[in-house]
């Protein structure tokens, strides 16, 4: 790694010249996101010493906490960092953004706090894909059902499928506009079933989501897994700490170099590297470590610690494409958080604890199979009583009282990838994510974009609707066309350092979350799922973290007696 260690120390040119600090511990958690929250706590948790680095800022603001705080900041924030993809060819050219997480908490602390964990079948097909000829390996949903339910605290569901008294507050909509109830109505007048629980017996149908907030406070992965924590000696969180590489030594992960505002450093590990900085940041620092593709590794004048080929490969994310519709009454939150209105919603918060402050901004959804309504749901909506497009997008549609439906692919086909810009350990990597490339996506997306246009039209809501501007027609060319301009993420990257069997070439890690070819490194984020659940991600996040805690330890799934 001669380039990126040159890098490294190019970038901390002006630092005191004495070299950078060394420091020890027992592991080493990069990333404080969803997955590196909950590892981190369950490690100091069992008594080792962990050190926690976080490229980003601290999650202490008044913004992140209150739920709608998201919709301040999407379109432009410290607290995120903004990805510009490669020109899409088949999106006729465009580039696109995928905002990540720039925080403690990661996406915990600035999404829209939906609670989801998609349905045993992702899990159970995990399993297949990881045993190979193993025996069970535990990554099927009765291995996995007890990490859900001992981290939730649900405000409402207490049953063999939903916990309480963990450290993580799952609640109902703290308040509900009308334009969510009528879109609930509307979609039952399609057909669908009312559904009171997403995570529960089966996704099919219409209702509410429940989120990751209590009493308008939202229950982040900082506040949930780090917060129990402050004052313990045995845990070390350093912000602003960036990453430039792991240190590989004679085959095994023994440390990481990184810069903050203190200098650079070397930190080491007597135990593991554990990397939980997200499927784009990820699989950079493997190819930065010297972990990868050797072609790729090469070009940027990068010594090889271990060949990896699906290294950045595999990147998978749910598309997103909005209905958008103009309401003819002032209905929905459009101006909430102006002038006079944002006064009456504050002092109704403050003395009330009640009001639109309570809500992060998307009450109501669906799981849909518009070709085969009672078939596996295969789009997911969200709605939003407001005009929400993404910053790139905002000059197509003028801001009014309105209404927007998200349809979202759950189980997408298409293919993206992740690659080194540059051996600078600090430059943005290039992200091709490939979004509705493959033709059965496609086809999928338009089916789900017809039929919530149908909802737009269904009583109740079609007596509050005065016009569909986005997508203006429903025949075919329309849709498709609609679809390759709008079509962003759904900020759910996954994959890029996928499991997989012994014996597959493009497998990253082994099913224990071990990078093969390098010992000691483990990876705990989204980039280790084999494929992406049906659903929101923040919650299997944080599953694979408490989940990789335990391997560390060498314990097994919980409720079984093998060791890791």
């Amino acid at each position: 790694m001669r380039t990126g260690r040159a890098a490294f120390h190019r970038a901390a040119e002006g630092r005191p010249v004495s070299g950078p600090s060394t420091e020890t511990y027992d592991h080493i958690v990069v990333g404080g996101g969803s997955a590196g929250s909950a590892v981190a706590a369950g490690l100091v948790r069992a008594g080792a010493r962990v050190l926690l680095l976080e490229a980003g800022h601290s999650n202490r603001h008044p913004l992140l906490d209150m739920p709608p705080g998201i919709f301040r900041m999407i379109n432009g924030s410290k607290f995120m960092r903004y990805h510009r993809t490669e020109p899409q060819a088949h999106l006729d050219g465009r580039v696109h953004e995928i905002p990540q997480g720039h925080v403690l908490g990661g996406g915990s602390s600035v999404n829209a706090q939906v609670y989801m964990r998609g349905r045993p079948s992702d899990y159970d097909a995990w399993e297949a894909v990881l045993r190979g000829n193993n025996d069970r390996v535990g990554w099927g949903w009765s291995d996995l059902l007890p990490y859900f339910r001992d981290m939730e605290d649900n405000d409402r569901l207490a049953n063999d499928l939903h916990g309480t008294g963990g450290p993580l507050k799952v609640s109902d909509p703290g308040h509900i506009d009308p334009m969510s109830r009528w879109f609930v109505q509307a979609v039952q007048g399609l057909g669908e079933p009312f559904n009171p629980d997403f995570n529960g017996a089966s996704q099919r149908g219409v209702g509410f989501y429940q989120f990751t907030n209590r009493a308008g406070k939202r229950s982040s992965a900082a506040y949930a897994f780090l917060s129990p924590l402050k004052g313990d000696p045995n845990l070390t969180v350093r912000l602003h700490a960036e990453v430039a590489r792991v240190v590989i030594k004679k085959g095994r992960a023994t440390g990481v170099e990184y810069r903050d505002r203190r200098g650079r450093h070397v930190a080491r590990a007597t135990g593991e590297v554990i990397l939980a900085a997200g499927a784009l940041v990820t699989p950079k620092l493997l190819m930065l470590s010297g972990i990868g593709a050797e072609d790729d590794l090469c070009a940027h004048g990068i010594d090889v610690a271990a060949p990896s080929p699906g290294v950045g490969r595999n990147l998978i994310d749910h598309p997103e494409v909005p209905v958008t519709a103009f309401a003819n009454g002032p209905y929905g939150y459009f101006r909430q958080g102006e002038g006079w209105r944002m006064l009456r919603n504050g002092v109704q918060f403050t003395l009330f604890g009640s009001g639109p402050v309570t809500s992060a901004g998307v009450e109501a959804g669906a799981f849909v199979n518009p070709g085969d309504p009672g078939g596996v749901p295969t789009i997911q909506a969200f709605c939003v009583p407001i005009v929400y497009l993404d910053r790139d997008a905002l000059s197509e549609v003028k801001d009014d009282y309105g209404l927007t439906v998200t349809t979202v692919v759950v189980k997408p086909k298409s293919r993206g990838h992740v690659a080194l810009r540059s051996a600078d350990p600090f430059a943005m990597p290039r992200v091709s994510p490939g979004l509705l490339k493959h033709e059965d996506d496609m086809a999928e997306m338009i089916r789900g974009q017809r039929f919530f246009r149908r909802a737009f039209e269904t009583t109740p809501l079609a007596s509050r609707i005065r016009e569909i501007v986005l997508p203006r027609a429903d025949d075919d060319t329309t849709l498709r066309a609609h679809c390759k301009r709008f079509v962003k993420t759904n900020y759910h990257p996954a994959g890029t350092a996928r499991m997989g069997a012994d014996g597959d070439p493009m497998a990253v890690l082994d099913a224990r979350l071990r990078v093969r070819g390098v010992e000691g490194l483990r990876i705990c984020d989204m980039s280790a799922v084999p494929d992406i659940n049906a659903g929101n991600t923040n919650a299997p996040a944080m599953m694979l973290g408490a989940r990789c805690a335990d391997l560390v330890l060498g314990l097994a799934p919980k409720g079984r007696d093998d060791r890791a």
